[in-house]
């Protein structure tokens, strides 16, 4: 079995990260980074899948939707072993977190521990479709701010893994976030990251604390403009699509 086509043998890197320090960095920001979580060579051969057109449900050009410049593609089932590798153990560990800021947040839906079971759950609801993706930019492509909320049921959370590495096979392209907050202006956010690593971010709001109580922030995300280069990101999305 090849680099690409291998479950992933590292199950080691997501056991070794400080989930603990993972989920007060979301609770403070809504983001936080899981450095090195793919190596060199899974993050190439995972590129080199865009080009296999059966590997993948759809292709989503930008612009013909409004959505920036650039393309993307969802898998189709089979999901590759390394993407629904990833996708089953961090989604074990983020529950917690979702499970915890629905609470807080005073929503009733609370998640499974494990990944199949929600899947269960977004399948009877008629989510069927895969969302896991591959993302291509080259020279003058950027994505919008966005919220990938695709049905009724929607995990808070939702992992994005560079590809490329920054400087090296592009320049520009960083991942960016706002957070708009009641009454207040929006805050920007820029997510640093490295060939491998991995950013965890809300899919589309999370409880802040206030000085009356937990209230809501809503949150977006995209991709600044990449000046050079081709950039691939891997895009884990938990819940499955309509």
């Amino acid at each position: 079995m090849n680099m690409r086509e291998r479950p992933l043998d590292a199950a080691r890197r997501v056991d070794a990260v400080d989930w603990a320090g993972v989920a007060e960095r979301l609770d403070a920001q809504g983001a936080t980074v899981l450095p090195g979580l793919l190596e060199p060579a899974e993050c190439e051969a995972m590129a080199a899948m865009y080009g296999e057109d059966a590997r993948f449900r759809s292709r989503v050009v930008m612009a013909r939707h409004g959505f920036g410049r650039g393309e993307y593609k969802y898998f189709d089932h089979p999901l590759p072993p390394l993407v629904s590798g990833l996708r089953t153990m961090l989604y074990a560990r983020l529950a917690t977190v979702a499970n915890r800021w629905h609470a807080a947040l005073g929503l009733a839906t609370r998640f499974p521990a494990a990944h199949a079971d929600f899947l269960q759950r977004c399948h009877a609801a008629g989510q069927t479709r895969p969302t896991p993706l591959l993302l291509q930019y080259g020279a003058g492509d950027y994505n919008c701010l966005h919220q990938d909320l695709y049905g009724e049921h929607v995990f808070p959370l939702q992992v994005v893994v560079l590809l490329a590495q920054p400087e090296r096979d592009f320049t520009g392209g960083e991942l960016v976030m706002t957070e708009q907050r009641p009454r207040m202006q929006s805050r920007p956010m820029v997510v640093p990251l490295r060939q491998g690593d991995a950013a965890v971010i809300a899919v589309h709001h999370r409880p802040v604390q206030g000085s009356r109580g937990v209230y809501r922030v809503q949150l977006r995300h995209g991709v600044s403009e990449v000046r050079s280069g081709r950039r691939h990101t891997l895009g884990l999305i938990f819940h499955d699509a309509a």
